[in-house]
């Protein structure tokens, strides 16, 4: 199997932050954590979703999808829900959820807890990495604290890039390969067993954790009007550091300054290389960034010590080994692919025009959306050469 340039971790340098890092010092248990917020108050879904709601909170792992849509679809079923916890990080590069596995389990816990209750959900799933035990054993110490009169099934993912997809995940807890398949239907409308089913990952709980804990006011005191709250950043490197800042915070105040005049990778192996001038000169914001077309994704940075030609390369040969085989552009296109980006690496002929081509071909047409996250890789590395060549 190819190795990803990026290895994932469970010794991330978590860093000290404004609300959901806040307190390291304090430590990860229960009696700490009660001490810092509180019993978790029980909340009614109207409440809840009106919340959620004015403070635009959207899930952190890599859509930014509205959070109170998928939360008032799975309420509106004819079914009891279920709700999932998405702890695999099947992004190598990224070590966000593994940091609050192993500093914060108890507020993602709680998140998870009241929105089951507001839901009158009977269980929760967490879907835990394989390749990172520390954070396996931080929430299995955390679970054994806790009694939530709720049923709590752990389930364990394999390690692959895209073991961490919604149905795959589905997959998993159905017993069946933790791979993509295709589906028409969001898992909010029918998931595992059919039933409605809330999946989000790890961030995305513990911020729904904390709004439930903390209150609007204080929530929204961080971040803009338009992003109010925090997110948390991995800047990869050989021990990887997550940060939490709040929504608005320039840029420059995040990236490494030996990295600067270097382009960077922002997202994570599905992410867009951006020209360090550029993401210096903004501010980190999900709106802003999509619609500059480059997309904050799973909040991953990466600043490689290799060109990026040669970078992108080895990332697409390991996307392309980490596919389901499920269809033909994860079959066929993506292993082409990348051997015409190591094509643009080497300085081939036509090379370029090549994998334009196929990233084109790929887009689209896949059973889920890993094709495209690599194509949206290749693109920009395309777009980027264009950019220092002008």
């Amino acid at each position: 199997m190819t190795a990803p340039p990026v290895r994932a971790s469970d010794r991330p340098r978590v860093l000290e932050g404004p609300a959901l890092l806040s307190g390291l010092a304090d430590g990860p248990g229960l009696v700490a954590h009660r001490r810092r917020y509180g019993d978790l108050p029980r909340v009614a879904l109207d409440d809840l979703l009106a919340a959620l709601d004015r403070l635009h909170v959207r899930g952190r792992g890599g859509a930014a999808f509205p959070f109170a849509t998928k939360l008032r679809t799975a309420a509106e079923g004819r079914r009891r829900p279920t709700v999932v916890v998405n702890l695999s990080e099947g992004e190598p590069a990224s070590a966000k959820d593994t940091a609050l596995a192993l500093a914060r389990p108890h507020l993602v816990l709680d998140g998870a807890v009241a929105v089951a209750r507001a839901l009158g959900a009977r269980e929760v799933h967490l879907v835990l990495p394989c390749e990172r035990p520390r954070a396996v054993a931080a929430v299995e110490a955390a679970l054994a604290e806790r009694h939530d009169r709720l049923r709590t099934v752990l389930h364990t993912a394999d390690a692959r890039f895209v073991a961490g997809q919604a149905r795959a995940v589905l997959e998993l807890m159905a017993g069946r390969a933790n791979l993509p398949v295709t589906a028409w239907t969001p898992e909010a409308v029918a998931g595992h067993r059919g039933r409605p089913t809330l999946l989000s990952n790890a961030e995305t709980w513990a911020q729904v954790g904390r709004l439930v804990l903390v209150g609007e006011q204080r929530y929204a005191a961080l971040g803009t009007v338009e992003e109010p709250g925090t997110t948390l950043l991995t800047i990869s490197g050989t021990t990887p550091r997550v940060h939490e800042v709040p929504y608005g915070t320039p840029w420059r105040e995040v990236l490494p300054e030996e990295w600067a005049g270097r382009p960077v990778l922002l997202g994570g192996f599905h992410g867009t290389w951006v020209p360090w001038e550029d993401l210096a000169a903004r501010t980190v914001s999900v709106a802003a960034m999509r619609a500059a077309g480059t997309p904050l994704g799973a909040g991953v940075v990466v600043c490689p010590d290799e060109p990026p030609p040669a970078y992108t390369a080895r990332v697409v040969d390991y996307l392309a080994a980490q596919s389901a085989r499920r269809c033909g552009p994860c079959l066929n296109g993506l292993p082409a692919l990348a051997a015409a980006v190591h094509g643009v690496a080497d300085g081939s002929g036509d090379a370029e025009r090549r994998a334009a081509e196929l990233a084109g071909l790929v887009s689209g047409r896949g059973a889920c959306a890993h094709p495209d996250g690599t194509a949206r890789l290749v693109r920009s590395l395309l777009a980027l050469r264009a950019e220092v060549a002008s």
